[in-house]
Parts: C-alpha cells; sequence; structure tokens
C-alpha cells in the first residue's frame, strides 16, 4: 500500500464513522477524546487542539472499540486500525 498523507487518512476515518451513523464532534477541553454514549445517542468525541496523527489514533481506537463488523469496513480502513493497534502496542 502506498504512504498516503495524514490528512488523507483522517478524512477517510471521518467518513467511515459518519456512514455508521454516529456522530463525530471535535471540541475544546481538558480531554483527549474517544468513543462515548451520551442519552443513547453514540458519538466520539475528539479533542480539538490534537494533531492529525493523535486523532487519527483516537479514531481507530474508537472504531474497535465500538465493535464495527469487519464486513463493513473496505481493506483502506482495516489497514488504517491495524497500523494504529500495532503503534499502541509499541509505545506500551
Amino acid at each position: 500500500m502506498r504512504k498516503r498523507k495524514p490528512e488523507a487518512i483522517l478524512e477517510e476515518l471521518e467518513k467511515f464513522i459518519q456512514g455508521l451513523g454516529i456522530t463525530l464532534k471535535y471540541e475544546k477541553g481538558d480531554f483527549e477524546g474517544g468513543y462515548c454514549v451520551l442519552k443513547e445517542k453514540r458519538m466520539i468525541v475528539i479533542n480539538k487542539l490534537a494533531n492529525v496523527q493523535k486523532r487519527i489514533s483516537l479514531l481507530a481506537q474508537s472504531i474497535l472499540e465500538i465493535g464495527v463488523d469487519e464486513k463493513l469496513m473496505d481493506e483502506n480502513i482495516k489497514s488504517i486500525i491495524e497500523d494504529e493497534i500495532a503503534k499502541l502496542k509499541i509505545t506500551q
């Protein structure tokens, strides 16, 4: 797979999440972000000040936490998630 710009990866993840009917919000605050359920509404909230790579990582983690069926993911989304999880394992 060819190397893609982080901005393109982020946009692809955002579109995928929105296609699932999950609300995605970028807000300021003293938090990193992630998946949550508020009043029965599924959403992902990401700190607006987070850099692009952190946003990608949080979105990939959130997709895993939600438990999205792999059949709904194309190869690019699967690859992005696998890469992000591998990075997390290395840093832990």
